[in-house]
């Protein structure tokens, strides 16, 4: 593990104290704009028509949450059958889920958030934003990535010994360091040159 704190193998701690108040934040936030938000409209257009537009948006939610909550089950267990890590089916999914709830949610700005999330050609930049802020969050922890993505992306893995030049040139099976017994020992960071 890499030095973060200060001490060698030990990830920081506390880092995750400011999400609390953000959070708390936010829920007081987002009703309080959201009312203000349905006020505007319905000054605009009226009452009526405001009403009909939620209802058309809680309705347009469901269905989208139908049709892409189905294709985020068929890709999950598609890759679950071929015997692949379903990182982004999952992910997918999970956005499909928060989208398809936000948009039911009486609103128009957290709507705008739910079709972010829910449309099919907007959810891969949504997941690859959410991929690189979980990634964030779990390398100032101190997990190596890399070394879980090695794990888990048994497609890109190459299958080979490791050993160390001896004073004749060749290393024989006595000499590999930490052996397969070690599954970490298999793992080498870099990249292949052909």
């Amino acid at each position: 593990m890499s030095q973060i704190s200060g001490q060698p193998g030990r990830p920081r701690q506390g880092g995750g104290v400011w999400l609390i108040p953000v959070v708390f934040l936010f829920l007081i936030a987002v009703p309080i704009i959201e009312v203000w938000g349905l006020i505007q409209v319905g000054r605009a257009i009226g009452a009526l028509p405001t009403v009909l537009i939620l209802i058309a948006e809680a309705v347009l939610g469901t269905w989208l949450l139908r049709r892409e909550g189905t294709k985020a089950w068929l890709a999950l267990r598609e890759a679950f059958a071929s015997g692949k890590m379903p990182a982004g089916e999952l992910a997918s999914a999970a956005l499909v889920l928060v989208g398809g709830t936000l948009l039911m949610l009486p609103g128009f700005f957290i709507d705008i958030l739910g079709l972010f999330f829910l449309l099919p050609f907007t959810r891969p930049l949504a997941r690859r934003l959410l991929g690189m802020i979980i990634a964030r969050r779990v390398r100032r922890s101190g997990v190596d990535v890399d070394l879980i993505r090695a794990h888990v992306d048994r497609e890109n893995n190459i299958d080979g010994d490791v050993t160390p030049p001896s004073s004749s040139g060749f290393a024989g099976p006595s000499q590999r360091p930490g052996g397969h017994d070690n599954p970490d020992s298999r793992i080498i960071k870099g990249e292949v040159e052909p």
